[in-house]
């Protein structure tokens, strides 16, 4: 039936479901903040709970979902650990998604808690 659709190429089952896994893992709000902040730059805990306005414990646990599905790596540096993404593919999915969520609210990207200081 497909034989008609030159160059048709289904992924694989595993392709799908780490995939899938991925953007399952994005679908949290306070996950897509930490991915879009570490595709920034390295972290720590501290100030990656500073950026996206939770608590350190809940960044922590955030961030052990997202090294389980491969997105995040960390390293150590004497006291501190430091995050960043593992994998800098996902930063056209994840600009893609906030640029449709800029068109729907027509808003441009910014930061709510400056927004909401500044009496906006």
């Amino acid at each position: 039936m497909h034989d008609r659709i030159e160059d048709f190429n289904m992924p694989d089952d595993e392709q799908v479901r780490i995939a899938a896994d991925a953007l399952r893992m994005l679908a949290d709000p306070t996950r897509l903040r930490l991915m879009w902040a570490l595709l920034q730059g390295e972290e720590n805990v501290a100030c990656l709970a500073d950026l996206v306005g939770a608590r350190p414990t809940a960044v922590s646990q955030h961030l052990a979902k997202l090294r389980l599905a491969g997105l995040v790596d960390s390293r150590r540096e004497g006291t501190y650990i430091y995050y960043r993404a593992a994998d800098h593919h996902v930063l056209p999915l994840i600009e893609q998604a906030l640029s449709h969520a800029v068109h729907a609210t027509g808003r441009p990207l910014g930061n709510e808690r400056e927004e909401s200081a500044a009496g906006g």
